[in-house]
């Protein structure tokens, strides 16, 4: 059995943010990394080399296995910055009024942060954070 590949790590954040490009991704990393961690009250941590992870939580997956995963995260990439959100009953509701993104299992993308509404995204992560609150107390 192979061991998860995505690991927290004692990679700094800011280091790991500052080196973000382009600029505009870099200042974008340094909003939702404040965002998560005033809706969180946890600490950044590096989870593998991308990922930018707010506590963390036992994950099973479909075939059984446990694992550890950020209850809640980011990663700016260059094509968009990908978001580690649980979904809720809000969630549907919420993204609808956010603005430009797209989703996919358990990622939401956004291309640029100035073209959301930021208090939609904060609701979304108050969701998510309560939701796994309930799910993983």
């Amino acid at each position: 059995m192979s061991e998860p590949k995505t690991l927290p790590t004692d990679a700094s954040v800011e280091d790991f943010l500052a080196a973000v490009e382009p600029a505009r991704r870099r200042e974008e990393g340094r909003v939702l990394c404040a965002l998560m961690q005033e809706v969180t009250g946890e600490t950044a941590v590096m989870w593998g080399p991308s990922i930018v992870g707010f506590g963390r939580y036992a994950n099973v997956t479909a075939n059984g296995k446990s694992a550890d995963w950020p209850r809640m995260g980011f990663s700016p990439r260059k094509a968009a910055l990908t978001l580690y959100l649980a979904t809720t009953d809000e969630t549907e509701d919420l993204l609808a009024g956010l603005g430009p993104h797209t989703t996919s299992v358990a990622c939401l993308y956004i291309k640029r942060l100035d073209q959301v509404d930021m208090d939609v995204l904060r609701d979304l992560c108050v969701a998510s954070r309560d939701e796994m609150n309930r799910r993983y107390p």
